[in-house]
């Protein structure tokens, strides 16, 4: 297959993801997500599977994204990908024990998780970021934090996790969101 017909398979692959996600009004910006796919190695991709969520678990942890399973013909070292959305405070507007999900009174930023076949965290990038504080989160090297993350420890801001002076409700939310989705990707996945 040439790298012409690859690169058009992955974006209708990427295209079919970013419909699914449209009922999420996630705004999903496919070029960024498509360019770190390819720079992750996945271009040979066969199929991409939403896994479903038992309603109990999708209305009790209020999911604003969706968790898919990918196969590829090449030795990957990603097996699951979350794309999601992370609610955060407007600057000024409320605590972090005030996170609960409410779009009207928050902010938010997009991002995604790719995970190996152990359910392993390999990468997570911020693709979207929609708030007006906190930009820092979406540093490359300060996301590198939750490569290696297995479940095996809660992940804890000022301990495994480093803190961002004027970015820390958006540091506490993707750090509870990653460790969230970690957890609920061994729960489905065994």
């Amino acid at each position: 297959m040439s790298l012409k017909k690859k690169v058009l398979f992955l974006f209708v692959l990427l295209s079919s993801l970013i419909t699914f996600a449209q009922a999420d009004d996630i705004n999903y910006q496919h070029k960024s997500l498509v360019k770190s796919l390819k720079k992750a190695g996945l271009t040979h991709i066969n199929q991409v599977n939403e896994i479903e969520l038992p309603d109990s678990i999708s209305k009790l942890h209020m999911i604003k994204g969706k968790f898919f399973q990918i196969d590829t013909d090449n030795v990957s070292k990603y097996k699951y990908v979350y794309i999601g959305r992370v609610n955060s405070c407007r600057a000024g507007g409320c605590s972090i024990s005030n996170n609960s999900g409410d779009d009207a009174n928050s902010e938010y930023f997009d991002y995604f998780i790719l995970f190996d076949e152990n359910k392993i965290v390999k990468l997570v990038k911020i693709f979207n970021y929609q708030a007006t504080h906190g930009q820092e989160v979406t540093s490359r090297g300060w996301l590198k934090q939750f490569i290696g993350h297995d479940n095996s420890e809660e992940l804890q801001v000022d301990k495994n996790i480093d803190s961002i002076s004027g970015a820390t409700i958006s540091v506490y939310a993707i750090t509870q969101d990653v460790e969230e989705k970690t957890i609920l990707l061994h729960v489905l996945r065994g």
